[in-house]
């Protein structure tokens, strides 16, 4: 066996490995009982220590020497190969496996905390948290910036500063474009009435199906804070229901099929290597985004969603296509980033970017942290927050460490702007499939040009491959312009 094979087969074995890890978070998040949360704790630290011991076995680095790519795909795998070893061999296992156990906990903590909404009882277990994450960046950084260290596990060559130059390029247009559509005499109806469950997890199922998940590879849960988990070939999504708002139901199904599809849409032979699976969260952000917004929220996909509602639940009080467009897309105040409008969510995630910058800088104390939420908020949407839950408790990525994640979501509405102007191009005639329920021009060319190949390339040079031009936040933002200028008659 060369040296290539013998690394690549064990690779194999830790992908593999990773994803029974990942399959216990899964569990943790939908089926698991609320009195195992100590002890799978202790399941997720020992598995962590298992898999640290894998990815900084002194086999690799060795191997890593005398290894020869065969090929393209090979070459990736190696540069995938000694980048995690690069990095974890930095982190302590100690670390790695307190990290895991104390991130576990958190989760439940927070659940509770945020149900009782109680920040109090939940920032002792935080500032552990971000201790812990801190001690991880550091060791990650060697003497360089501690959240660029941290961004990297999420977006492979990104920096906080380059983030902050392209956020600082959106926020005064989507702010102008904000303040004209809540101005503006049209203002679309809201959604009224209540939804019974199963008809919502009934559509949402045919809604997954229409957008090409195969459940003969995955499933579907609920949960309450939908999520995506796994790749290859057992590739798991989740929803949530609220009696006065299918559209919730609907979008988060249709979002987290953008991330299942994608994993599922690997090309089989990257299976449990590192190019079986997306190559960034920003780049996955892309697929889930333009699976949600530009495709499933335009006039032409809508008005098939019009008619599937009515089926479903008979009249609902909107009278045509053309209307219910408008409700579908309706920009209005709201305290909760999974439910905001195209228009307003990229200003939620830039508010989290600026305080975990800070929390992880040490400028913002975690005892502050509500206050400096509050204000922000304040200051950016013009309303005051209520309650924890619709606030700082609202997330919970700061619970499980996940410092560096939010900045994806906005990359990858970026990233899926292009993508959207180059689907565009290259399919004239999508808005008459859309209009029938019919997907798969789209989710086809998306699946040749981008999900098939993993991660070959890097995220930047994942989306300039797939659009043929360099990524920008400006196709994001002519079509969010043009959109909202037609549904509000700006």
């Amino acid at each position: 066996m060369s040296a290539f094979d013998e690394l690549m087969a064990f690779q194999r074995e830790t992908e593999a490995l990773a994803q029974v890890a990942m399959r216990l978070g899964w569990d943790q998040e939908t089926v698991m009982p609320r009195g195992s949360a100590t002890q799978r704790g202790e399941e997720m630290a020992a598995i962590e220590g298992v898999l640290h011991a894998r990815r900084t076995d002194p086999r690799i680095g060795a191997l890593l020497e005398s290894a020869q790519a065969p090929d393209d795909s090979g070459t990736a795998n190696l540069r995938l190969i000694r980048h995690t070893y690069d990095r974890t061999t930095r982190v302590p296992a100690r670390l790695a496996s307190e990290l895991a156990r104390t991130t576990s906990l958190a989760q439940g903590i927070w659940a509770e905390s945020r149900a009782q909404e109680n920040v109090g009882e939940f920032l002792p277990t935080l500032r552990t948290v971000l201790d812990l994450t801190r001690e991880k960046a550091a060791a990650l950084a060697d003497g360089g910036d501690l959240y660029d260290a941290l961004l990297e596990d999420y977006e492979p060559g990104a920096t906080g500063a380059g983030l902050e130059q392209m956020f600082g390029a959106l926020r005064p247009r989507l702010v102008a474009l904000r303040e004209r559509v809540l101005g503006a005499e049209r203002q679309p109806a809201s959604l009224s009435g209540t939804y019974d469950e199963a008809g919502q997890m009934a559509l949402s199922a045919e809604l997954a199906l229409a957008f090409g998940y195969d459940t003969g590879r995955g499933r579907i849960d609920k949960a309450v804070h939908p999520f995506s988990s796994g790749s290859g070939n057992d590739v798991r999504i989740t929803t949530r229901t609220s009696a006065i708002d299918p559209f919730n139901c609907f979008y988060s199904t249709i979002h987290e099929v953008g991330h299942g599809a994608y994993e599922q849409g690997i090309d089989q032979a990257h299976l449990l290597t590192p190019l079986g699976q997306g190559v960034s969260m920003g780049v996955h952000e892309s697929q889930s985004r333009i699976y949600e917004n530009q495709l499933a929220r335009s006039s032409a996909f809508t008005g098939h969603l019009f008619k599937r509602m009515r089926a479903t639940f008979g009249d609902f009080g909107i009278s045509d296509a053309a209307d219910f467009h408008g409700t579908v897309n309706r920009v209005s105040p709201g305290f909760i980033r999974t439910e905001s409008d195209e228009v307003q969510y990229n200003l939620h995630v830039l508010l989290r970017f600026d305080l975990e910058r800070q929390l992880i800088a040490g400028t913002l104390d975690v005892a502050d942290l509500e206050a400096a939420w509050n204000a922000r908020f304040l200051s950016d949407f013009g309303i005051a927050v209520d309650r924890p839950s619709n606030g700082v408790l609202q997330d919970v990525h700061w619970p499980v460490g996940l410092f560096g994640y939010f900045p994806t979501y906005t990359l990858g509405n970026v990233y899926a702007g292009c993508l959207h102007k180059a689907l565009r191009d290259a399919v004239p005639d999508l808005d008459d499939h859309l209009a029938r329920g019919d997907t798969t021009p789209a989710t086809d060319w998306l699946r040749r040009n981008l999900q098939t190949f993993g991660g070959l390339r890097p995220p930047r040079d994942t989306i300039r491959h797939a659009c043929g031009f360099e990524p920008s936040e400006v196709p994001l933002l002519d079509y969010l312009e043009a959109k909202y200028a037609a549904i509000y008659h700006l």
